[in-house]
């Protein structure tokens, strides 16, 4: 790989694998800790967390989408479509975020200042459903990315 391409890879690895490892922090830590404590703890956890967590993961998010685009620019072949690949994982990895976390952060809002309604379970395994699919599609464009370096190293090294 050229010099040029070589920083961008390397600025696509690191953004990839923060947004896999945080979204795998959270999918194996945060979600099951979410299940053992009571009701209103989750969600004043839950909405505390977000306020913070929005802007910095959809900050990763967006990090990740234009390093790895910006690698299908600058590569070429298969590198390029490997990138390409990447990207539209990552994309769909904040897409997910915004119309489907997102909007139930919400609602864990609302609830955490008044009553929680009927059928709230529901609601979270839908959150948690959301959280597991953009943490694979985090994952995949990361393991793409990956691929990538091991691939298309320089030979001699």
């Amino acid at each position: 790989m050229e010099t040029p391409q070589r920083y961008i890879h390397g600025a696509a690895l690191l953004a990839t694998g923060l947004l896999a490892g945080a979204f795998g922090y959270g999918a194996a830590n945060v979600i099951p800790t979410f299940g053992a404590v009571p009701l209103d703890v989750r969600l004043t956890f839950h909405t505390t967390m977000m306020k913070v967590n929005e802007p910095i993961m959809q900050s990763a998010m967006a990090l990740a989408i234009l390093t790895t685009f910006g690698l299908a620019i600058a590569g070429r072949g298969r590198v390029r479509g490997l990138a390409l690949g990447a990207g539209a994982l990552a994309l769909t990895s904040l897409l997910v975020t915004v119309f489907g976390n997102v909007p139930l952060h919400a609602r864990f809002r609302e609830w955490a200042a008044g009553p929680v309604p009927d059928g709230y379970a529901e609601v979270f395994r839908r959150w948690e459903l959301f959280h597991d699919l953009r943490t694979l599609t985090a994952l995949a464009a990361f393991a793409l990315i990956i691929t990538i370096a091991v691939v298309h190293r320089p030979s001699g090294r």
